[in-house]
């Protein structure tokens, strides 16, 4: 069995945490992991993506076309420029907070709404307002964590150590907003 994550977003949202926890989890869970992150273009605002693979044997953090299981879109319109990436059927947990790139604030080109809706046509797409959810949590940055929840669910990996990995990897003074936040994503989802 080999499991291809996809994480898209823009620069601020934690991304690279977010690969980092899920890449440790699938470590401790005894599974070869390839993982990378491209953050070069991170500065707020502009598109960063990564990639965590595991099984038993993984060559490459790269995940072939056509071949992703779970894209976790921490924006829209980054997770519609990766799910060609996707099989088909396969899951995209998307947060439906919209952060417009330039070219859109400047009116030059169209968020592509209809395009980002039509993802359902192909994919369970899985659509939460991740930041109102980890408000209810306890604290508005745990919105990542809210989505690390709802995909926790499609992974067969123990809750435990999802637990374990984020205690040791988000800040103390946020430990038990984030461990509220990733459960109220695991238990409440379709």
């Amino acid at each position: 069995m080999i499991k291809n994550i996809m994480l898209a977003g823009v620069g601020g949202q934690g991304l690279v945490l977010a690969t980092k926890i899920i890449a440790e989890v699938a470590f401790r869970a005894g599974y070869d992991v390839k993982t990378n992150d491209v953050i070069g273009l991170s500065q707020r605002g502009g598109r960063v993506w990564g990639s965590v693979r595991f099984g038993e044997k993984i060559h490459s953090p790269n995940i072939p076309p056509k071949e992703g299981d779970i894209l976790l879109g921490l924006e829209p319109l980054e997770s519609y420029r990766w799910s060609y990436l996707m099989k088909d059927g396969g899951y995209i947990i998307l947060n439906n907070k919209e952060d417009y790139p330039t070219p859109v604030l400047l009116e030059q080109e169209k968020y592509p709404v209809e395009e980002i809706e039509a993802l359902k046509d192909n994919y369970n797409v899985i659509t939460i307002n991740a930041v109102e959810e980890a408000k209810k949590a306890g604290n508005i940055k745990a919105a990542n964590t809210i989505m690390l929840g709802v995909m926790a669910k499609y992974l067969d990996i123990d809750s435990k150590i999802w637990e374990e990995v984020l205690r040791e990897n988000v800040p103390k003074k946020a430990i038990d907003a984030n461990i509220s936040a990733f459960y109220r994503g695991y238990n409440n989802q379709p």
